[in-house]
């Protein structure tokens, strides 16, 4: 007996994500969209009226941290299952422990950890049990669950979206750790509230990372007495990445994204794709990179390569799809693409232009023959009178304007010769020559 309480006085201490994961609903950091006051999951929770449910998110939001704090509220019997460890043999077993408690009037919530890791058959050993009301089922997922979760079993579920973490809430979760009796509040820490901002950019919305990245630090901190000081160099070290210098919000952040759009539109994509690495590898968020490449499609390349832009909503779905370090494959092939495409502003120029004369003129009425008139009183004032319906035409064309009285014959769009834009440019002459040889007086 006195070999086993030595043996247990000496056990290894939790991690200290482990250590601060919250208990109560007031202790998550973020999801406030879910969990603030009067939001409908924490009345959920509160009232212990919990139904079947999906948390859908990225790694490290508090997914089974959810899951926690409702077993701790909850009066229901509470199991944890992961789809790593568990088969349809232990899946039947549990199902049917949980309807003898059903009979006892007993309710039974089963967690459900990574549920898109469920082939189709385990899935649907739950789905009889979620009908008749055996068990409420949770399940937590980091995929899309529309494509990853039966439908049937889907249609039965609520699915909550919980988001990445900021900045700030890990910024905040990270101080918690250093003064929480939990963390490392019975210690001397000092680390500056930038190398704090620092970790917390690092860890790109996920907590646990956040918590891990300090408690290396800690571990490998410079001690002198009873204190411990992190720096930025500390942090370096332990996350063998210089990138921690690259301050997703700072200058670099922007010296960075407008390096890699300038080598693009300079079609230079060994130099594009330098910079694309030098983001990703320092932490980048993919889908950052993913929305600036979309824009630049069709600021930069628009109608002289039509298929840039579907590349490019490709690429980002690509980077939702799989994350990093996988999507950086994707983001490349992209990168690529585009810097060696045919470039015109044509678009981008036409919208500006469009943009001073609509900010200057927003009373300009619209011409009533353009108007819908959905009302009698509205096509008795004039309201579509004198339309022209293209479609009724040979040509699908009309020489009716369209544009107010004020700015007949401005011209916004004004296509260039590369690539493929010559074909809109000849299209856009002969729609022109044909409308000024049927003009009316």
């Amino acid at each position: 007996m006195n070999e086993q309480i030595t043996l247990l006085d000496h056990t290894v201490p939790q991690p200290l994500p482990a250590r601060l994961r919250p208990q109560r609903i007031d202790e998550i950091v973020g999801q406030t969209h879910l969990l603030g006051e009067g939001k409908v999951l924490r009345r959920i929770i509160e009232q212990d009226a919990v139904s079947s449910m999906i948390f859908w998110g990225p790694p490290g939001v508090g997914k089974t941290t959810l899951a926690n704090v409702i077993a701790n509220h909850t009066k229901a019997a509470f199991i944890n299952f992961s789809a790593v460890t568990s088969g349809i043999k232990e899946i039947r077993t549990v199902m049917q422990q949980a309807d003898q408690n059903r009979r006892f009037g007993e309710k039974t919530i089963v967690f459900v950890d990574e549920i898109h890791r469920f082939n189709k058959a385990q899935q649907d050993a739950f789905l009889p049990f979620v009908e008749k009301g055996s068990i409420i089922l949770i399940g937590a997922t980091t995929e899309n669950p529309s494509f990853e979760v039966n439908g049937a079993l889907l249609s039965r579920c609520k699915v909550f979206v919980l988001k990445a973490l900021s900045e700030e809430d890990l910024t905040e979760l990270l101080r918690r750790a250093i003064h929480s009796p939990k963390g490392f509040g019975n210690q001397t820490i000092r680390i500056s509230e930038d190398v704090l901002h620092l970790i917390a950019g690092f860890a790109n919305g996920d907590a646990r990372t956040a918590l891990s990245t300090l408690e290396m630090a800690v571990l490998n901190g410079e001690t002198e007495g009873d204190v411990t000081t992190v720096t930025a160099e500390t942090v370096e070290q332990c996350t063998s990445r210089k990138s921690l210098l690259y301050d997703k919000n700072g200058e670099e952040h922007y010296n960075l994204i407008s390096a890699l759009h300038k080598s693009m539109r300079n079609s230079d994509p060994d130099a594009a794709v330098y910079w694309l690495a030098r983001m990703l590898e320092a932490g980048e968020d993919p889908l950052y990179i993913a929305r600036r490449v979309t824009r630049f499609a069709s600021e930069d390349v628009g109608l002289a390569d039509p298929r840039a832009l579907e590349l490019a909503i490709a690429a980002y779905q690509a980077c939702h799809f799989i994350g990093m370090p996988e999507c950086s494959v994707h983001l490349t092939q992209v990168v690529v693409y585009l810097s060696l495409a045919p470039k015109s502003n044509a678009l981008y120029m036409a919208y500006e232009q469009a943009k001073k004369d609509a900010l200057t003129q927003l009373s300009e009425p619209v011409p009533l023959h353009i108007r819908n008139g959905v009302t009698t009183l509205m096509r008795e004032v004039g309201y579509g009178k004198g339309y022209q319906y293209a479609h009724d035409t040979e040509e699908k064309l009309t020489d009716m304007r369209c544009l107010p009285d004020s700015l007949l014959g401005k011209e916004y769009y004004q296509p260039t010769t590369q690539g493929l834009e010559y074909r809109f440019r000849d299209r856009l002459e002969q729609i022109k020559e044909w409308k000024k040889a049927h003009q009316k007086p």
